[in-house]
């Protein structure tokens, strides 16, 4: 009995520090959005898109009102996007987007977690060719009623690729079209279940065995680190 529980409570712990991160993720994600734009959601395009992000990993309205009366409160003059590239076990090339008000400690945090999780901090530009930067929609594939039309519609807003599973429709588009798409869908009556701009591996590394659990590790460790906003890398397991 004593066994069964532990494994329960490892399993509760394991899921609330999963939701914690992804909080964070999303609080960073608002601030960064009223810092570029203000607090008032009508106004500001990305502020509403995070708010949804927000929606879509549960993150309860009284903590995402917090996160913008915060951001509002707060003298943000500091506060800078920056990005880190790196390399993983095996080889793979990871890149690292945080979001601070203290450079100095995040590249020291940032540089600790790869030396723990047997990596190498690179320059600027070390792994970036590796990767394509792309705006990133997630919706309710119930919401559309023709796929194929859908796709026709939105490729004068800068849509590049298309899919979907039972669930949902995934959008790929160019960065420079993030704010374009994000409107074609709002003006088409599409709620957005998530949106972000992401790095798409180009070259895929492959990783087999041990490489696999460090590498998986040392993705832990940074997206745990309260300045890390996302981590994209380029493993492929065999």
């Amino acid at each position: 009995m004593g066994r069964i529980f532990e494994k329960r409570k490892h399993t509760m712990f394991a899921r609330f520090a999963k939701m914690s991160v992804a909080f964070n993720r999303v609080r960073k994600e608002i601030e960064i959005a009223v810092k570029a734009g203000g607090p008032d959601p009508k106004g500001n395009s990305k502020l509403r898109l995070a708010i949804q992000n927000a929606k879509a990993v549960n993150m309860p309205k009284d903590r995402v009102e917090a996160a913008i009366k915060r951001a509002s409160s707060k003298d943000t003059t500091g506060y800078q996007e920056i990005m880190y590239e790196g390399i993983g076990p095996g080889g793979t090339s990871i890149i690292v987007l945080c979001a601070t008000d203290n450079s100095t400690r995040t590249v020291a945090n940032v540089r600790h977690h790869f030396k723990k999780g047997n990596g190498t901090l690179g320059n600027s530009g070390s792994v970036l060719f590796n990767f394509e930067h792309k705006a990133f929609f997630k919706v309710h594939k119930s919401s559309v009623e023709d796929f194929d039309e859908f796709e026709l519609e939105l490729i004068d807003s800068g849509l590049e690729e298309m899919d979907h599973d039972d669930e949902f429709i995934y959008i790929y588009a160019a960065f420079e079209e993030y704010g374009s798409m994000q409107k074609a869908l709002e003006d088409k009556g599409i709620e957005v279940v998530s949106g972000e701009l992401q790095y798409i591996p180009t070259v895929y590394r492959e990783v087999s065995g041990e490489q696999v659990t460090e590498m998986n590790e040392l993705v832990d460790l940074l997206e745990e680190d309260e300045d890390v906003v996302a981590v994209f890398h380029n493993m492929q397991e065999v």
